[in-house]
């Protein structure tokens, strides 16, 4: 009986889709990348809201003077807590290349000339 209950269990937490918002991990302005990561326990799947997590990383591209960022490659996943073979939690980084360069940017270049 208890067996039966928690191959059930199982079963039901491995169909659950938990809502994560990526944070900032590692980022580079002179590479013009920003990476958004989040933490991933087994057997749940990850829904990223893309709006949210676009607008985070293109918020960090126009502080350094970048007009937007634009999502490239696929996630990155990493094992970052294991028990022998089987990972108890993956890390997930989103990476986003900063692009344009804005008025702001282009002003704080000349003053520095000067």
């Amino acid at each position: 009986m208890q067996r039966s209950s928690l191959f059930i269990a199982v079963l039901l937490l491995s169909g659950c889709t938990f809502n994560k918002t990526p944070e900032p991990v590692k980022s580079s302005e002179v590479a013009g990348v920003v990476r958004l990561g989040f933490d991933l326990a087994p057997l749940q799947k990850a829904k990223v809201d893309t709006f949210i997590a676009q607008s985070t990383a293109s918020h960090q591209c126009q502080q350094w003077g970048y007009i937007a960022a634009f999502p490239y490659g696929e996630p990155i996943k990493t094992c970052s807590l294991s028990s022998g073979a089987l990972c108890l939690n993956q890390k997930v980084t989103l990476e986003y290349q900063c692009r344009g360069i804005g008025m702001e940017k282009y002003l704080r270049d000349q003053l520095v000339v000067q």
